[in-house]
């Protein structure tokens, strides 16, 4: 079988669980942070670098590859693997995301989305057929089911119509999917923060049988504890011999709660971003390098930290570069926080299978820290 997953360890405490995750480009130790490269690039960072930052599966985005260069563009170059020269799993997103949040311009039907392109103006129809067909083009080892994303402030008739119109559109995710031997489709829970509708879209989903499912429609401008609450029901629902993945959260917190749900998979562009703002994270804290106080640090961002950055610069350097506006800066802040956040489900892993997570990261799994 070219996709599996195998839990390998158990938490006896929580629903944490460590496991494998078997793809075409190889496996994904899990719990796992996974680097967000939207446009088919990590920002700034090389894929040596992010093999040596220890990344096992990045992300890349349908609805920017498909603007720019074009799916076909790809396809030519031999598939997403080859044309970004990274040789390990990538998943890719539906675009789902980007259509409700990035477009002005949109108009929702049963069909679809039409919406107008941010780059040169001209009108798009994004389908869950298109959607697949565009994955399918850019050769991902998983690909995303095509939903509708609700904001947050949307009411319980407006999440729940969301839902249902997710899961019509995942059954015709499934019969427009063209390689399911090659990429795996995840569908996407929605429901908002309301548990009754998270339950039925479980129910929905799995009568399906995909090869994994993932969280969608939190982290969308709801309270973490909400998120938190929302996970916590909606995880253990999911099937045990799949993968689960968690969308677009990546926060040390939500990530350790995450996990003790049951979650295997995350993502979000905390690093990077964080990074091109000259912040690093280091062991759970925010550190500013812009401020006066790095400036004659000679110290390491993290002594324990066997990252690139950690190994060979200073504080200090990083602080003259971030004032003087430097791109370097920028570059070694985000591989430094990449570094982190993986090596940070790394160290959950082990606790798991030594059955020590809740007492190691009992501080994150309170719900008064946020």
């Amino acid at each position: 079988m070219v996709f599996s997953f195998t839990t390998k360890v158990k938490c006896s405490h929580t629903h944490a669980r460590a496991g494998v995750f078997q793809t075409p480009h190889g496996i994904v130790e899990t719990p796992r942070f996974m680097p967000v490269g939207t446009l088919g690039t990590v920002k700034g960072i090389t894929p040596r670098q992010l093999e040596d930052a220890s990344a096992q599966m990045i992300l890349a985005n349908t609805y920017h590859l498909h603007l720019q260069p074009g799916e076909s563009i790809v396809e030519e170059a031999g598939g997403l693997h080859k044309f970004m020269a990274w040789d390990k799993p990538i998943l890719t997103d539906s675009g789902g995301f980007q259509v409700f949040s990035l477009s002005e311009l949109r108009k929702i039907s049963e069909e679809g989305v039409t919406f107008r392109s941010p780059r040169d103006g001209r009108i798009i129809n994004m389908t869950p057929e298109s959607s697949i067909q565009i994955q399918n083009a850019l050769g991902a080892d998983v690909i995303m089911a095509f939903d509708e994303c609700p904001p947050a402030d949307a009411s319980q008739a407006e999440v729940a119509a969301a839902t249902d119109r997710t899961y019509r559109w995942l059954k015709r995710c499934v019969e427009a999917h063209q390689n399911p031997s090659s990429q795996a489709l995840f569908g996407i829970v929605q429901g908002g923060i309301h548990l009754d509708l998270r339950s039925q879209a479980v129910a929905d989903l799995v009568s399906l049988d995909l090869p994994g499912y993932a969280i969608g429609g939190v982290s969308v401008g709801e309270e973490p504890a909400l998120i938190n609450a929302t996970v916590k029901h909606t995880a253990p629902l999911l099937p045990e011999d799949k993968p689960r993945y968690l969308m677009g959260v990546g926060t040390y917190r939500e990530m350790v709660q995450a996990i003790a749900a049951g979650i295997d998979l995350f993502d979000c562009v905390i690093p990077t971003r964080y990074g091109r703002h000259g912040t690093a994270l280091v062991n759970g804290d925010r550190l500013n390098l812009k401020n006066a106080q790095f400036k004659r640090d000679y110290s390491p961002l993290d002594q324990s930290c066997p990252c690139y950055v950690c190994k060979n610069f200073s504080r200090a350097y990083l602080n003259h570069l971030i004032k003087s506006k430097e791109m370097l800066g920028y570059i070694l802040l985000s591989l430094h926080n990449i570094a982190e956040l993986i090596r940070f489900t790394q160290k959950i892993r082990k606790a798991i299978y030594e059955n020590e997570f809740p007492s190691k990261f009992a501080y994150w799994l309170e719900d008064n820290h946020y």
